[in-house]
Order: structure tokens, then C-alpha cells, then sequence
């Protein structure tokens, strides 16, 4: 089979070097010229929470001369339309797409190539990327850490469906999703509250979850996700083994303080964790916010359940792209506007 990574960035790298590490040919295509270069003669260089360089199959966009059975997406799902447009004619008659992006993206994925052309793909990791080749793994370096969820999204073909979790297997453990719209939101319930926070104070997952306030703010978040999944019928699944629901979902005061005192326990592994969306935010981008808590907002408005926190951070986010604000931990006094009664 012919298979590839596109848009290997941080995390794409990280996992490129796995899989290539283990003996499965798989090409990693990039459009950033200096990391590519850098790919291309020096190899992937993981650093972080475990080290070895890995030589790759590394190309530009422009030199795909196969068309492949299986490609993983790892790009921002900002233009996954235009993305996948122009995939097409590099993808066999049967060949899949296997989005592994944030939000829910198999929506715009499969309005291009069908539902059975396309699989989901979550992923409970983290990764730096430092240019030039190097990507730092800022996870725990454990399979039990390493995770991957995985599912279909239409009547998809079994044999490309097996050699994707085989792949997926050589880094970490993969759980096959049966209800995979819950374990989406399982994985957008933390990303809404750590990654939109990230960007908003400029911190890692670890210090938002150890300082008090900004605990507190993440927890909400979590909460607003809970109650508008729970209104729209959205059971969320468990998340490296641990049922999000039951440890966050509090109804009492007593029940908010536990969750509190377990929120830190939750994200030790993933404490190094800084938002890919503050690179973005670096080089010029737009971030993805809309597509990760604006998911939550726009059910929220659907299903009558308020999202002050969520519509907050994104508020503050856009307003970080605009210039008018600056990632910064000051940004904490946006959220003393809103004060919802949960």
C-alpha cells in the first residue's frame, strides 16, 4: 500500500518517525520548506519525552508522483475542503482518508470523498514542533499515554481500517470507537478547555490546571461540554480509560470541589502541553478556535444550553488574532465578565 502523512507538522513528525521506525514505508508531506529540507537529510528528530532521530521518506506537496491508498491528515482543518479537493487525483479509486484533527472534522472530509471513503482518528498526546526536523513529544512516552481512538465513518473498507490501527499501533495503544461522534467530543471537551485556555494565557496544560483560577475557568469549560453533549443526545466516551463525565460533571458544591482536586491528577501526563494554536498564532495564522470550542458554542445555541466560558475564550482568541490583545496571563480578567451560575 501506498500511504502518507499530510501535513506533517508536530505531531505528524512524532508519528511519521514511529511508523517508519517500525518498517512500514509511509511518506510525511509538508509545506514548510525549512522542516522539510531538514526531513529530507537529517531525518525526524524526536526529542522531548523520549529521543532518537529516524530517517524519513520526507516531500513537498509538489513532488507526490504515487497515488495513495491511505493518507493520514494532520493539517489544520481550517481548509479541509480545499485540502482534500486537491488530493483527489493522488488518491487510488479506493483510497481513504483517515482525518486525525481536531474538532469534528469527518464532516467536511466526507462532503468531499463520501462517508465511505472516510475514517476519524483522535489522538490524547501532545507535540512541539521546533522546525528543521525536530518535534518535541511533550506526553509521557508510555503506550498507556500514547493513545489513539479510531472509527468509521460510513460503511468503510475493513482491510484499509486494520492497516491504519496497524500503523497507529507501532506508537501507542488504539481503541476501535464504536459510538466515535463521543469519543470527538470526549477529545474537544479537553481541547475547548486547554487548548482555547492555552492560547488565551499563553500556558501549558500543567499551569492552567495547577493555578487555582485558571482551574476553575477549565472546569466550567469542561462542564458547558457535559451539559450541551448531554441536551443533544451525545453520550461522550471515556478518555484514556477515564469517564471525563463521571469525574467533571458535578450538580453541588461538594461534587465542584472533587472535581477540582481531580482535574491536575488528570492532566499530569499532559502537563507539557502548550496549544499548537499559539504557533499559528506566531506565523501569521488564524487559529482554529471556531472549530473547537465554536463546535460547542454552535450546539449549545441549537440545544438552549449557555456557553458563556467557551463563547469567552473564543471571543478572546479571535481578539488575539485581530492584535488587540496579546497571549498573556492578564487575559484571566476577560472571564470575571461572565459569571455563570454553575
Amino acid at each position: 500500500m501506498n500511504i502518507a502523512i499530510y501535513g506533517a507538522g508536530a505531531m505528524g513528525t512524532v508519528l511519521g518517525a514511529y511508523i517508519t521506525r517500525a518498517g512500514y514505508p509511509i511518506d510525511l508531506i509538508n509545506r514548510n520548506i525549512d522542516h522539510t529540507n531538514a526531513l529530507k537529510s537529517t531525518g525526524a528528530k524526536i526529542v522531548g519525552k523520549t529521543k532518537f532521530t529516524q530517517k524519513v521518506n520526507a516531500l513537498f506537496p509538489n513532488e507526490i508522483d504515487k497515488k495513495y491508498d491511505i493518507i493520514l491528515l494532520m493539517t489544520k482543518q481550517r481548509h479541509n475542503k480545499e485540502i482534500v479537493e486537491s488530493l483527489i487525483h493522488n488518491m487510488t479509486e479506493t483510497g481513504v482518508i483517515c482525518t486525525m484533527q481536531n474538532g469534528i472534522p469527518e464532516i467536511s472530509v466526507a462532503e468531499v470523498i463520501g462517508k465511505d471513503r472516510t475514517f476519524g482518528c483522535t489522538m490524547s498526546w501532545g507535540a512541539t514542533l521546533h522546525g528543521n526536523g525536530v518535534s518535541e513529544l511533550t506526553s509521557d512516552a508510555d503506550r498507556e499515554t500514547l493513545t489513539f481512538s479510531i472509527g468509521k465513518y460510513g460503511n468503510n473498507d475493513d482491510t484499509l481500517f486494520n492497516h491504519i490501527i496497524e500503523l497507529l499501533n507501532t506508537m501507542g495503544n488504539v481503541k476501535i470507537e464504536e459510538n466515535f461522534i463521543g469519543a470527538r467530543w470526549a477529545k474537544l471537551l479537553v481541547n475547548a478547555a486547554f487548548s482555547g485556555l492555552s492560547v488565551v494565557l499563553d500556558a501549558t496544560f500543567g499551569e492552567i490546571a495547577n493555578n487555582r483560577k485558571s482551574r476553575k475557568i477549565a472546569l466550567k469549560a469542561i462542564k458547558e461540554c457535559i451539559d450541551v453533549a448531554n441536551a443533544a443526545d451525545i453520550n461522550i466516551e471515556p478518555i484514556q480509560g477515564k469517564n471525563v463525565v463521571r469525574l467533571m460533571n458535578y450538580n453541588n458544591p461538594i461534587k465542584k470541589q472533587i472535581s477540582l482536586i481531580l482535574l491536575p491528577i488528570a492532566m499530569k501526563k499532559h502537563r507539557k502541553i502548550k496549544s499548537s494554536m499559539l504557533r499559528d498564532l506566531k506565523l501569521g495564522r488564524k487559529t482554529e478556535i471556531d472549530s473547537i470550542n465554536g463546535i460547542i458554542s454552535k450546539y449549545g445555541k441549537a440545544v438552549n444550553i449557555p456557553t458563556p466560558i467557551n463563547d469567552t475564550i473564543i471571543e478572546t482568541v479571535h481578539q488575539i488574532e485581530d492584535n488587540i490583545l496579546q497571549p498573556q496571563w492578564d487575559n484571566i480578567v476577560q472571564f470575571n465578565k461572565n459569571r455563570p451560575s454553575n
